[in-house]
């Protein structure tokens, strides 16, 4: 599997549609501070289901909607799409080639699809997790990320490795259950309630 290319629109410093098309093996993109190099790893994140602005280097998921300059207004939404190339089948499903694409839009609301399906971000974090790419597992690491790779806590060096394990995803799916379970529970005892009183 490997990224075929990043359509990134609207998305902080990106105003008009740009395409990145990558090849596999190592790719460089370079440019001057402020060009916009670090909002691509920021967009990738994002797509993936990033869901605080911190991580995104912003104060609110409004900012990372284009906001204007001198010479272009501000959009209302941002949008970005990750095509991926499934030609070995590292993520199990049937399609040799994966599009993932997020927007949002400047009222809050957020919008995934699935090869241009609309999905939930459950659905596409349940999909990636087998495969390695996903917000939580360190395949993509942003900037200023590293040094606290390096230099964190036992807790989070755990997370991390339990992250890149895949042991993360069945955590997660247990907690879950485990939700449900509490939440039926306290639909029974507010069934029982009702019982008793009728």
């Amino acid at each position: 599997m490997f990224l075929r290319s990043i359509s990134i629109r609207g998305f902080k410093s990106f105003a008009n549609k740009s395409v990145i098309k990558l090849e596999p093996g190592v790719t460089t993109i370079v440019g001057p501070n402020g060009s916009g190099k670090s909002n691509i790893v920021d967009a990738v994140l994002w797509v993936l289901g990033e869901q605080r602005p911190k991580s995104l280097r912003g104060s609110t998921m409004q900012d990372i909607i284009f906001s204007g300059s001198n010479i272009k207004q501000s959009l209302g939404l941002a949008e970005v799409t990750l095509r991926l190339d499934n030609n070995d089948g590292a993520i199990p499903i049937e399609y040799n080639e994966i599009t993932i694409t997020r927007r949002a839009y400047r009222s809050g609301e957020n919008e995934y699809f699935l090869n241009n399906t609309p999905c939930r971000l459950l659905d596409i974090q349940e999909m990636l997790s087998d495969s390695g790419l996903g917000r939580e597992m360190y395949s993509v690491i942003s900037q200023g990320k590293l040094d606290n790779i390096l230099n964190c806590k036992p807790e989070a060096r755990r997370q991390l490795i339990e992250g890149t394990a895949g042991v993360l995803k069945h955590k997660e799916r247990k907690k879950r259950a485990l939700r449900k379970l509490i939440a039926t529970d306290k639909n029974i005892v507010r069934i029982s309630d009702i019982l008793s009183e009728i």
